[in-house]
């Protein structure tokens, strides 16, 4: 049984929504996290520059440390111009009290995963719509150079109905650095293209209807 009451130490640590907001004070406002994911947790922010929503993204400890934040940053850049109607856009990206961040617009709707958890299965139309806008967001981010790398439902979202792809920077910094022999488990990882999600699509419609 601990100790009452307990060491200084223990309670002097800041919890890291308490650091975040201190890390950030006079720019964002961590409200509260909204999930968490392989790669970064993501937070409801306050830019409190513009008095907006936004969805603050903070890279894993972990994988901060070994990416680093020269690199990380370097790499999240290459997507800040991004400009196509199926790319969710970049606003910010920094470092602050070792916390590698990046900030996007915050989108009410749901994702192309948590859709086809709630339908099981989307009508072919729909399901070729979703898989078009993907194949053009990527092919405008590969004709700029940018391979997204994470493709996958958990990263299509759906803005005003509208499906748009994020996460290009995170997936850019971190595939990168692994293709440079950083990281044993995902030395020489190939970028991935937009085809695997239209087969998802088109494979859930055909298995409900029996079609092979």
């Amino acid at each position: 049984m601990a100790e009452w009451p307990l060491p200084v130490e223990d309670k002097l640590v800041p919890d890291p929504v308490t650091r975040l907001n201190d890390a950030l004070e006079g720019r964002y406002r961590i409200e509260r996290e909204l999930g968490e994911g392989g790669m970064a947790t993501v937070y409801l922010a306050k830019d409190l520059k513009h008095n907006r929503s936004v969805a603050l993204k903070v890279l894993k400890p972990e994988l901060a440390a070994v990416v680093g934040g020269e690199r990380f940053l370097a790499e999240i850049e290459t997507t800040a111009n991004l400009q196509h109607p199926n790319i969710l856009p970049l606003y910010d990206s920094g470092e602050a009290d070792a916390f590698l961040y990046y900030v996007m617009p915050y989108v009410e709707g749901e994702t192309l995963r948590e859709r086809l958890e709630t339908e099981k299965q989307l009508p072919v139309d729909e399901a070729v719509r979703i898989a078009t806008a993907v194949a053009n967001a990527l092919d405008f981010a590969h004709q700029h150079g940018v391979v997204h790398r994470d493709i996958k439902p958990g990263n299509i979202l759906f803005q005003g109905g509208q499906p748009v792809v994020g996460d290009f920077g995170i997936a850019l910094a971190v595939g990168a650095h692994r293709d440079r022999g950083h990281s044993g488990a995902g030395a020489g990882a190939r970028p991935v293209s937009g085809r695997p999600l239209a087969r998802i699509l088109l494979e859930r419609e055909r298995s409900t209807r029996g079609v092979r």
